[in-house]
């Protein structure tokens, strides 16, 4: 009993010095460094651009980015209209700045964009090439208040599910095909046949430059992506209609995003707003995101590639950003691989997003996700969970479509391995939450615990409370649980050393705490004189009455 008790008076210990830690460890970070251009400036029409919406620019807005590159450095101007264009590469000591109503639109001919080794959810993969690119610049930037448009909807296949009726039948009126269950429409038959083989785009040496033509159509490029850049500043922008992902740092540094609008429609698959990807020094403020996967998402590799890169997302800040529709306000994972670190998150608003904090991995990962820190949340109708911890990721939309059947993962003990992953060391203080489906999910593997959570303040208003499975050294502390499911409102499930300390709910409630599994222990539940419930504590599936002290 006394080794149980000391485990809760440390982690109680911890949650209560949270905001120093986060504090003190912030200003241990290094300053992220923001790009500085020379004031030469070109105007894209002098090198021959043509606003007619009909005209491909790409030779003329390339020529502008090279010739001011070459000269030095400086601001290479897309004036105020519509630009269409092929792939833009960035350069070194240029800032790409679209005035106010500059459109860049990029086209719907695919023979623009050639076949490129890249990268594609962690992995190595040939792809289209993106619409906005640069490999190992410096010192480069879009600026401005104009629009970026990736042509996203040519691109991208739609789950039927997804749209009204009339809308469904309009996208099938236009062409494409639809699959043969009648549930998903692809734009062309090289995407439809993309999508009937495993892992189409992943590079090997059996496949020839003839099969990837024949799938092109499939490999979809994320908008813009900048690999092993230094020195990056996006902002004012609005970056919109990507054919994947939106905005994808990777393997880059000392990278600003403030101030940019990342627009989706809300149905477009594999449509995130930004992906920080083995990237280290990060700003991302005073930014909106409304889009149809991932808000804020933190990456870091996939599997045995990401851990043979080793490169963890590190010393980031987020703040001042507001997530719309997505699948997850702020994201860390699933391909988390190379692990992540050195995380703030403060003052951001989340409002209609499926889940809000979502922390998401699975076996065969491996990687370290550890001090992260997050503050001063507020949310708003969140569909699923408020907060999440899921190490059962299972590469499908967080909520289930109508109809949609999904069995529970099968529970096993399998041996810890470098695929094993991690998620610990984490702080979640100050959250409001007005709607949810569930207030915390917590979901560990049962040979790797989700290990270490501080959570704190915190006013949840929930259909459901908590549901722990597999948690380790978890502490809750002030926590109010507005829920309407309240039998129980805390379920625990093989897990040990936890801390409930000052949880409020409703005066109602049937029963306060569940705890099932033989592997429950240590379970303190603080403050809880005032519990005007039914039952306080239940047992189940093999729980003992000795896994749970009360004061």
């Amino acid at each position: 009993m006394k080794k149980v008790k000391s485990k809760c008076v440390l982690l109680f210990i911890s949650t209560c010095i949270f905001g120093v830690l986060q504090v003190n460890s912030q200003r241990n970070l290094p300053a992220v460094q923001v790009p500085a251009f020379r004031n030469d400036t070109v105007n894209i029409v002098s090198f021959g651009a043509i606003n007619d919406g009909v005209t491909v620019n790409t030779k003329s807005i390339n020529n502008a980015i090279a010739a001011i590159n070459k000269k030095g450095g400086g601001v290479v101007v897309i004036p105020a209209g519509l630009w269409l264009t092929g792939p833009v590469e960035l350069k070194s000591n240029v800032n790409l700045h679209l005035q106010r109503n500059a459109l860049l639109q990029f086209t719907t001919d695919f023979d623009e964009y050639p076949l490129v080794k890249s990268n594609w959810e962690g992995l190595p993969q040939m792809r289209n090439q993106s619409p906005v690119w640069a490999t190992g610049e410096q010192n480069i930037a879009i600026t401005g208040y104009g629009i970026i448009d990736g042509a996203g909807d040519a691109w991208r296949m739609v789950k039927k599910e997804k749209l009204t009726e009339s809308n469904w039948k309009k996208l099938v009126a236009s062409g494409g095909v639809v699959s043969e269950d009648k549930k998903s429409w692809y734009p062309s038959a090289k995407s439809f046949k993309g999508s009937q083989l495993k892992n189409p785009g992943v590079i090997s040496p059996e496949k020839t430059t003839a099969f990837y033509n024949e799938i092109k159509d499939f490999l979809r490029p994320n908008l813009l992506v900048l690999t092993n850049c230094k020195k990056i500043l996006l902002e004012g922008v609005t970056f919109q209609n990507s054919p994947a992902w939106c905005l994808h740092p990777l393997m880059s540094e000392d990278i600003t995003v403030r101030n940019v609008y990342v627009k989706n429609p809300w149905y477009a698959q594999n449509g995130d707003g930004i992906d920080l990807e083995s990237c280290k020094n990060t700003v991302i403020e005073n930014s909106t995101f409304d889009v149809g996967d991932d808000g804020i998402c933190i990456k870091s590799g996939r599997d045995e590639e990401g851990r043979k890169r080793g490169m963890p997302t590190e010393n980031v800040v987020v703040r001042n950003c507001t997530v719309y529709h997505a699948h997850g306000g702020f994201v860390v994972g699933s391909e988390m691989s190379g692990g992540a670190k050195n995380i703030y998150v403060d003052n951001c608003t989340f409002i209609g997003t499926d889940i809000g904090i979502r922390f998401k991995t699975t076996r065969g990962r491996g990687g370290v996700v550890e001090n992260i820190f997050i503050n001063n949340i507020a949310m708003k109708d969140i569909v699923g969970e408020a907060i999440l911890f899921d190490m059962y990721y299972a590469a499908v939309d967080p909520i289930a479509l109508s109809g949609e059947k999904r069995e529970p993962p099968k529970v096993e003990t399998i041996p810890v391995t470098a695929a094993t992953p991690q998620f610990r060391n984490i702080y979640v203080k100050n959250v409001v939450c007005n709607g949810a489906g569930k207030a915390i999910f917590v979901r560990g593997l049962p040979e790797m615990n989700v290990k270490n959570i501080f959570l704190q303040d915190m006013v949840l208003q929930a259909k459901e409370g908590l549901d722990m499975t597999e948690g380790s050294n978890v502490s809750l502390s002030n926590v109010r649980l507005i829920t309407q499911n309240t039998d129980p409102v805390l379920n625990i499930h093989n897990s040990n050393n936890i801390v409930l300390d000052k949880i409020s709910y409703k005066p109602d409630s049937k029963l306060l705490l569940n705890v099932s599994g033989e592997k429950s222990k240590g379970i303190q539940l603080t403050k809880a004189g005032d519990v005007k419930a039914k039952s306080k504590v239940t047992f189940t599936y093999g729980a003992l009455e000795s896994a749970v002290r009360m004061k």
